[in-house]
């Protein structure tokens, strides 16, 4: 399972390079990096991950403009997650503040047992725009089970995120 899940990232990783300007048009992609379970001092462990925005696809509501968001992450300890679900972006003058819920597939690696394969992800960002086309941004998130398991203790985490527009 783990050998799968980072064999994905690569191609992942790999694909994202290799794709052409106008497949990309219209999309963010997030790259970020921070502290994995920053509150669990025998858990933590830096992390990396990439998310993808396509701000075409969207939902009007009265929440305002629901977008679909897909990403991974990957710890230094081998830890894996797998994420797909929906940001709602708020912007006002050149800040961003975005909260965001993604259920995925998780793998620990030789990182922290979250309990169960299936977790959800609850994030808030805020960005400040560079560009037009890009913005810097710092985040949190909670990714739990919801009792799913028979145990479920939860990672807080915290990242840094360059946000492109393509």
């Amino acid at each position: 399972m783990k050998l799968i899940l980072k064999t994905f990232f690569l191609i992942f990783l790999f694909l994202i390079g290799n794709s052409k300007a106008e497949i990309l048009s219209g999309n963010k992609w997030s790259f970020y990096t921070g502290m994995f379970d920053f509150s669990d001092d025998g858990k933590k462990s830096n992390l990396f991950g990439v998310e993808h925005i396509n701000e075409n696809l969207y939902r009007e509501t009265s929440f305002g403009n629901i977008q679909p968001v897909s990403g991974a992450m990957l710890t230094a300890d081998n830890a894996f997650y797998v994420y797909t679900g929906f940001q709602l972006p708020k912007k006002s003058g050149s800040v961003t503040i975005t909260p965001s819920f993604t259920p995925g597939l998780y793998s620990e690696g030789d990182g922290k047992d979250l309990g169960h394969v299936i977790e959800f992800k609850s994030e808030i960002q805020i960005s400040f725009e560079l560009s037009s086309d890009s913005e810097l941004g710092f985040s949190y998130n909670h990714i739990s089970n919801a009792s799913l398991g028979d145990k479920n203790p939860g990672a807080n985490s915290y990242m840094f995120n360059f946000i492109k527009k393509f």
